[in-house]
């Protein structure tokens, strides 16, 4: 997948529209209900690293790993040693303290257009997972009106297409993404790593 230069972006003065300075509320959400208790944490895509802060401000052990080593280079700088980052290509390379227990992104897999990348995704996401450790990913959604721009948009089909091989989904519901001051029509996937492999498919 040619993707475009994520240095630029993060060194041009143009607000980003996933970078709000803020934690996704989705994620607060799933915290402070306790769906997801604080655990050795990876989150993927982090950028400037609000999210990564948040979860550790509630007692997660948090790595953040970005593409962009100019989104790291800032994230470091606003966490002040509350949690690490490192620069990483996730699809190339594991990062360093695997396993985790749980794995964040917001916004990453649904970055990938071809299936099998996204396929490749989760399946790099079940490699940094113990067993049972879970993935919540944010995803733009295919439902909610037209629109020009925002985050690309995956439906429920490719998103188990995807990640049902390698995760059970343990939850996969309708959103909303706060993206500059709109909310978009989205996914919450929750995944759980197999303790047993998927079993065919059978028909009687």
């Amino acid at each position: 997948m040619p993707h475009p230069s994520w240095d630029e972006r993060y060194a041009s003065d143009e607000p980003l529209p996933w970078d709000t300075g803020t934690p996704d509320p989705l994620l607060v959400q799933m915290v402070e209900s306790r769906a997801i208790a604080p655990a050795r944490t990876l989150e993927v895509g982090c950028g400037t690293g609000t999210n990564a802060i948040y979860l550790a401000s509630r007692g997660f052990d948090v790595l953040g790993v970005d593409i962009a080593p100019l989104a790291i280079e800032k994230a470091r700088a606003k966490a002040a040693g509350r949690c690490r980052f490192e620069t990483c290509d996730f699809l190339a390379a594991a990062p360093a303290g695997g396993p985790f227990e749980f794995v964040f992104d917001r916004g990453c897999l649904h970055v990938f257009d071809e299936a099998g990348e996204r396929a490749r995704f989760a399946e790099k996401v079940a490699s940094q997972l113990v067993e049972g450790g879970l993935w919540l990913s944010l995803v733009g959604s295919t439902e909610g009106a037209p629109r020009d721009g925002g985050p690309p948009r995956r439906s429920a089909r490719e998103l188990v297409n995807a990640i049902e091989p390698h995760l059970e989904i343990v939850e996969l519901r309708t959103a909303e993404l706060g993206v500059n001051q709109e909310q978009l029509k989205a996914w919450r996937c929750l995944s759980r790593k197999r303790t047993v492999p998927a079993q065919p498919s059978t028909r009687r």
